[in-house]
């Protein structure tokens, strides 16, 4: 069997992709992988997703979204891909030994936060450990919290954060910022944000939620406790695009999106990649916005874009 669509990835773009494209009649299966739901499975409440006025916890909204999708028609495999050969049509997807055919591919794999990997950010995470101050900054008004990183994505977030926290410390392990001077001028310049040098995260402190941290400091080599009511980790993400030969990637290792326009000059794609049917959405590709609600619009606009493909695919002499 050849799939009209294969979907890689299971988080909110995914999910959304499925909808669009089996609504529009093709047939769809979505390889979720062994961890699905993305990033919001590690969420707990989620305030900035339409629809949800009281908010709602992160896999929960996964879970409805799988099970909309799946009630409309898409195939679904809990299960990860080992490879993805993109030379030729059909395209060719391995998952379970297995090599499974399809039309036109939506990549949807996402990002990874990375972390710090010191002892309690597990247990902590969503209960005062982030990762997103776009996400997270609203619970931690008036409070005081910690920002780890030096380059412009934690000056971003401790910027932000500056909105509503009562105060902001960035804790960074060297004694200068790797951001760009603009946004170090523009850090330095806030009276809200303070700046530990030369210093690590060893530990969070707190049960059921973050109380402080022990700092390290990586000269002297002392350790103190600094309380905090909140911690966001800003030291960048990983894009899960190790098994995308042939796929176009920028220097960080992001899928590169193209615009297609057709032979009048109009826009024909928004979300193609380098290979003609392969198409892209969400955090594998976007690393500004990186929310849930714009990576299920990504993921409505390859679904689009893959129907139109199909459809000129199959009305093609």
């Amino acid at each position: 069997m050849v799939y009209d669509v294969i979907i890689l990835g299971s988080g909110p773009a995914g999910w959304t992709a499925g909808i669009y494209t089996v609504r529009a009649g093709h047939k769809t299966l979505l390889i979720a992988g062994i961890r699905w739901g993305g990033q919001l499975m590690l969420t707990t409440l989620v305030e900035n997703f339409p629809g949800f006025p009281d908010g709602i916890q992160g896999p929960e909204l996964m879970m409805n979204m799988q099970k909309q999708s799946e009630k409309l028609g898409v195939e679904v495999m809990n299960t990860d891909f080992t490879q993805a050969d993109f030379t030729s049509t059909p395209f060719k997807i391995t998952a379970d030994g297995k090599v499974y055919e399809a039309k036109s591919v939506i990549i949807t794999t996402g990002a990874d936060s990375i972390w710090l990997g010191v002892p309690g950010e597990m247990q902590l995470r969503g209960k005062g450990v982030s990762t997103c101050a776009t996400c997270d900054a609203f619970f931690f008004r008036n409070k005081d919290v910690v920002v780890v990183g030096g380059g412009d994505s934690a000056m971003e977030e401790a910027l932000y954060l500056s909105q509503v926290a009562k105060s902001v410390t960035i804790v960074h392990r060297r004694d200068a910022f790797r951001a760009s001077r603009a946004m170090q001028d523009r850090v330095l310049a806030n009276k809200k944000i303070k700046i530990l040098w030369n210093k690590m995260i060893t530990k969070y402190l707190g049960t059921d939620h973050v109380t402080g941290v022990m700092l390290k400091d990586t000269v002297s080599g002392s350790e103190e406790e600094w309380k905090t009511d909140g911690v966001f980790v800003a030291i960048g993400h990983k894009p899960n695009t190790d098994f995308f030969k042939g796929i176009e990637l920028d220097s960080k290792g992001y899928i590169v999106r193209k615009e297609v326009f057709d032979r009048d000059g109009l826009l024909k794609y928004r979300s193609a990649t380098n290979v003609p049917g392969v198409f892209v959405a969400g955090d594998v590709f976007d690393y500004r916005y990186k929310q849930a609600i714009t990576a299920a619009g990504f993921g409505c606009m390859a679904a689009l874009d893959a129907d139109r493909y199909l459809s000129e695919l199959h009305s093609s002499p």
